[in-house]
């Protein structure tokens, strides 16, 4: 099995998603971690309901330190915000390494109500990422 591990500063929205995601698109060929340089401590209430909406239940996971895994073999890991790129330790282990910038959904504005659509957007774009970089239509799943 494929190893991919996910990072982001916070570790709270984007790289929660981006776990989420992969795991379930992988379809059991990969097994997806997440990790942040600066872990929040909690994954953030609108990435669990954006992520529910898509019948993916995130609301167990939990924010990781990206130091956890520093000396873990990865076939690939990839950075989600440019902080990230720039803060995250070095994983000798991985086999490739990308970066992925996505703007971060929890510096969205104004009520829940009004910051969803952009958790939404942020989700639909990595779900995206991923499909495109694994070769899956997702025209083809639900």
């Amino acid at each position: 099995m494929k190893r991919v591990l996910i990072l982001c500063t916070g570790n709270s929205c984007r790289s929660q998603m981006a776990e989420a995601l992969w795991a379930k698109l992988g379809q059991g060929e990969w097994e997806a971690h997440s990790a942040g340089s600066k872990p929040s401590g909690y994954v953030h209430p609108l990435a669990i309901a954006a992520m529910q909406e898509l019948g993916i239940d995130i609301s167990a996971y939990q924010s990781k330190s990206a130091q956890e895994f520093q000396q873990q073999p990865f076939d690939l890991v990839v950075t989600v915000c440019d902080n990230a790129k720039e803060t995250c330790p070095v994983y000798p282990g991985a086999k490739e390494t990308l970066h992925w910038p996505f703007e971060d959904p929890a510096d969205a504005t104004g009520t829940d109500d009004e910051k969803l659509p952009t958790f939404r957007r942020i989700r639909d774009e990595i779900r995206a990422k991923i499909a495109d970089y694994l070769g899956i239509d997702l025209t083809k799943i639900n």
